[in-house]
């Protein structure tokens, strides 16, 4: 039997200021993961964090050099914080990462592996970094992988597209989030 998590992954407040596109990204996702409490599945999530004085970054990092010029994820910042529209709630696991992949770095395969969890459903900002990042390490662990396609969000919509459509599938699969949630049979919400 299959055993999965919701992982939301980088959806912290300097990068949602970043990358939110007014499409309703928040409240789609907020879904999400009320969905997947109701139906007991597992919601962990993810941030990046870096010590200050930034020890994990050597000299060669492109990607980190970026981020730390950018002023992103340092740990205690304010900014570096889960945005509080997807506040974790007593119970849920916040994983710290250094480095893109939500393995990198973390305990996760410890968390996953104690709570036999064998398949991952991902979230998270952003499509081109974390997720990408993710999905392959996942892969390569053998672990079952489902993308949320419209419970992930790039700063370039186009690129954020290709992976969903073209990359993704053939490693994963992917769906919306309402597709999700009819799938793992979620309360649906009193209009």
């Amino acid at each position: 039997m299959t055993s999965s998590a919701l992982l939301v992954m980088d959806v912290q407040r300097d990068v949602v200021a970043l990358a939110d596109d007014g499409s309703g990204y928040l409240p789609r996702l907020r879904g999400a993961i009320d969905g997947a409490r109701a139906c007991g599945i597992p919601v962990i999530y993810v941030v990046m964090g870096v010590r200050p004085g930034d020890p994990e970054v050597g000299p060669r990092s492109k990607v980190m050099a970026h981020v730390l010029r950018a002023g992103l994820f340092t740990e205690g910042a304010p900014g570096s914080g889960i945005h509080p529209g997807i506040a974790p709630r007593q119970g849920d696991v916040v994983v710290t990462k250094r480095r893109g992949s939500a393995f990198s770095g973390s305990d996760l395969d410890l968390v996953l592996r104690a709570r036999g969890v064998d398949s991952l459903v991902l979230s998270g900002i952003a499509t081109s970094a974390v997720v990408l990042s993710t999905l392959w390490h996942a892969v390569d662990l053998d672990l079952g992988v489902t993308v949320l396609a419209d419970g992930c969000l790039d700063t370039d919509p186009e690129v954020h597209r290709m992976l969903v459509e073209r990359l993704f599938p053939q490693w994963a699969d992917v769906v919306t989030i309402e597709d999700w949630l009819s799938a793992i049979g979620a309360p649906r919400p009193l209009s």
